[in-house]
């Protein structure tokens, strides 16, 4: 994996993130930040920290989206786990780990975004340039806006905290609606859009060859762009982040935009097994760039990987059984015991011919695991020696390429600017890579089927759902073939969209919030 100067983050902070359990709404000590901002290293030290709060997002995508859709049913032996009463959809996970910890890292990355921010207006003298105090400033806010676009999406209402405040301040802050968290969204990444750099060729304004994996413009409009299709999406009668705005034709000019740049590539090697070295999951072709790299990556949540460092990337072993691990000579390290399989509704979506199938779901027996399960992001090649759960050495690509050109497709079926050629042009294009045939006059109900194949395991369907207007429906329905047998699952409602408020939170400030209804 390459590395970067930019992937030598602060080391001591992934493992405070990681072994947290509370959010400590707390942020540097004055008498630390009086002392630690005093050259612009230390600024961009800060921001990287910033950055660092992403390492668990891929794997919540995994245990929260993914795990919560239709891809996901586990038929196996998996009673007890974790992600058990998420796939079941239990009222009572108001406690569950996923739910605290996708609250807890969110704000933990919004604190330490607002706390760059505020140093970088009180310690401006230090910061060594006006443009560079502007990027940083960029680059700050970006990250405030993906982290609360977490948050409203699974939990509704948040409270709004854009500076640092101390504990006992912030247990006076209540939830704020759904409109004004997406209103610092927008303005968040409106600034970064117009402040953040389009690239890594190295010459003013661009970024450097050491700078790959920060944000860009094109990240950040790709971004602003997901959020108005949220917001455009039903809002189920719940306060959610769908809000029925019908916003398409804010999100369209934002997509064409990163498609027209050019800097991106639709990339035709992905769809092969073994993954070919050019692919798109490839650990051979990794780190967004304007020439080179992935150029099918937006933007990626980087990892530094060493020998047995642990500070490799802990999403790919996540929905991987530990009889995988066996198989390979490593039994000591700890993969997901009793890893959710696909559900066989998602495996038959799939034709026989269709090239997606080999390298996303893994159907060969390990041991006593007979159950499909996602193998996307593993390379048999590149297992670790002795720990199997931290220290992949590959990137998670946050945004890429294909998603904006299919969003794209989703915008003007709603209205937006474009014809239906467009849209059988860009979902042809896709299945042409997975060796299928084409269709013609695709609708919204193709786009989101296909969709579903060609990102199953990424962490993208149960937001789909949700936009698509279907999701209570088409769960329900799904629930009562998959679930036939073991009657596992309780009916799905509105109310199952957004998690609950974690437990934790309650408990910090009784009476402060009100908890999801439902939970």
């Amino acid at each position: 994996m390459k590395k970067t100067t930019f992937s030598l983050i602060i080391i001591v902070a992934i493992f405070i993130s990681s072994c947290e359990k509370k959010l400590n709404q707390i942020p540097i000590s004055t008498a630390t930040t009086a002392t630690f901002y005093a050259q612009p290293s230390d600024f961009i030290q800060a921001v990287n920290a910033a950055y660092n709060a992403l390492r668990g997002y891929p794997d919540r995508l995994m245990e929260l989206s993914e795990v919560r859709s239709d891809n996901i049913y586990p038929s196996n032996n998996d009673v007890g786990r974790d992600h058990d009463p998420i796939n079941n959809f239990a009222p009572g996970i108001a406690s569950n780990v996923y739910v605290e910890e996708g609250w807890r890292a969110d704000y933990s990355g919004i604190f330490k975004a607002n706390t760059v921010l505020e140093q970088l207006t009180k310690n401006a003298s230090f910061v060594g340039s006006t443009a560079l105090a502007t990027r940083l400033s960029a680059e700050a806010r970006f990250l405030r806006a993906f982290f609360y676009f977490d948050l409203v999406k699974y939990y509704g209402k948040v409270p709004i905290v854009d500076r640092t405040v101390s504990a006992a301040e912030a247990n006076t802050i209540p939830r704020s609606p759904v409109t004004d968290v997406y209103a610092l969204i927008i303005s968040d990444l409106q600034f970064a859009i117009a402040n953040l750099p389009a690239n890594f060729s190295g010459a003013y304004p661009s970024y450097g060859a050491t700078d790959i994996g920060r944000a860009t413009k094109y990240a950040a409009e790709a971004i602003l762009a997901q959020v108005y299709m949220t917001r455009s999406g039903p809002n189920y009668g719940i306060e959610g982040a769908g809000m029925g705005l019908n916003e398409w034709n804010l999100a369209l000019p934002l997509l064409q935009d990163i498609i027209s740049s050019g800097v991106f590539v639709f990339n035709p090697a992905q769809y092969a097994f073994p993954v070919p070295a050019t692919g798109i999951f490839s650990y051979s072709n990794q780190n967004p760039g304007y020439t080179t790299g992935n150029r099918e990556a937006i933007f990626d949540v980087m990892y530094l990987t060493q020998a047995n460092s642990g500070l490799g990337a802990t999403y790919p072993w996540v929905l991987v059984p530990q009889d995988f691990f066996n198989a390979y000579g490593n039994p000591s390290t700890s993969g997901a015991l009793g890893a959710p399989s696909v559900s066989s509704n998602l495996v038959s979506s799939y034709v026989s011919t269709d090239k997606r199938v080999a390298p996303t779901i893994h159907t060969t027996q390990y041991g006593s695991s007979v159950y499909p399960f996602f193998r996307k992001y593993l390379d048999t090649t590149k297992v670790p020696s002795t720990n199997s759960r931290f220290d992949w050495a590959i990137n998670f690509i946050a945004v890429r390429y294909t998603d904006v050109l299919m969003l794209k497709a989703e915008c003007i079926l709603h209205g937006a600017p474009g014809t239906q050629g467009d849209v059988d042009a860009i979902v042809n294009q896709v299945r042409a890579r997975a060796g299928l045939g084409a269709i013609s006059n695709v609708n919204l109900d193709q786009l989101f089927d296909e969709r579903r194949r060609e990102f199953a395991g990424e962490g993208s369907r149960w937001f789909d759902l949700q936009r698509s207007g279907n999701l209570v429906t088409i769960m329900n329905a799904w629930r009562t073939v998959e679930d036939a047998t073991l009657h596992k699952i309780s009916p799905i409602t509105a109310n199952h969209i957004i998690y609950p408020v974690p437990q934790t939170q309650l408990d910090a400030a009784p009476g402060l919030y009100t908890q999801n209804p439902g939970y």
